[in-house]
């Protein structure tokens, strides 16, 4: 794709550095549909993008992306084909990240949520707002979180952190995020694009091939990784999106009440 031609993004250069926005503010930068098919291939056209070195990515509004959208889940849980497409779009996102040689800062404005924090996470620098909060409530809706999100949390903060936030879906701030040592700093708002803008030039001023070589070095056993849980969790996933305990979830947030699961 040329990127005139994404429908759910904004692309702007400044010298070698390109700023890619999730812009659909009015739907917190949710990933359904389009905006998700659109991240899938992203990262592949970003390395091919012969006018950038560095990318960096945000949200507009006041969310970086709430992850999914409880309608969509429906739609794909209805359409068992379309999910598996999804699926084929997740391992693209995972591996486009892992397997794009430019750095990637993750400028982190606003909440990211489910698959939303799965990019922040895979993203290489993670720079955030500290009235941002991090989560992956994939259990919440009888998910698992096949995305990626079970790599890289247990990688960057512990297996014993992780799975306390991976099976209750709680959200963390910013300043645990980087205490935990999920992103690499927390700061006021107001110092976030000033402080981005310092570091992706710092980037961007050092030697182009070597930097692209030291994170295809660095990443070697996170591709490792993916190649060996992504399609454990994608299968998972998929089987968890047609159990009657997903259902539940669904209706129980359109109905605004406590789901009951099955406990069997």
């Amino acid at each position: 794709m040329k990127f005139s031609d994404y429908t759910t993004m904004k692309f702007e250069r400044r010298g070698r550095v390109l700023n890619v926005t999730f812009n659909q503010p009015e739907k917190l930068n949710s990933f359904a549909g389009p905006s998700h098919t659109e991240l899938s291939w992203l990262f592949y056209d970003l390395v091919e993008d012969k006018e950038s070195d560095i990318i960096v990515l945000t949200g507009a509004g006041r969310a970086f992306s709430a992850g999914g959208d409880i309608e969509y889940m429906q739609w794909l849980h209805d359409n068992p084909a379309e999910f598996y497409r999804c699926v084929r779009e997740a391992k693209r996102i995972v591996n486009g990240m892992l397997e794009c040689d430019k750095p990637i800062i993750c400028k982190v404005n606003g909440d990211a949520i489910g698959l939303g924090s799965t990019v922040a996470v895979f993203s290489d620098i993670i720079f955030a707002a500290d009235t941002a909060r991090f989560g992956d409530p994939h259990n919440k809706v009888a998910l698992i979180s096949g995305d990626g999100g079970q790599i890289m949390w247990p990688y960057l903060m512990g297996y014993a952190r992780a799975k306390h936030y991976l099976f209750t879906g709680e959200k963390l701030s910013a300043a645990e995020a980087e205490r935990f040592g999920l992103i690499n700093k927390a700061m006021p708002a107001a110092e976030l694009n000033d402080y981005v803008d310092a570091y992706a030039d710092k980037l961007a001023a050092m030697p182009v091939q070597s930097l692209r070589w030291s994170k295809t070095t660095i990443n070697v056993p996170l591709r490792q990784m993916a190649a060996s849980m992504m399609d454990v969790g994608m299968a998972y996933e998929n089987i968890s999106s047609q159990h009657p305990d997903h259902v539940e979830a669904i209706a129980a947030f359109r109905e605004k009440r406590k789901p009951v699961f099955n406990k069997q």
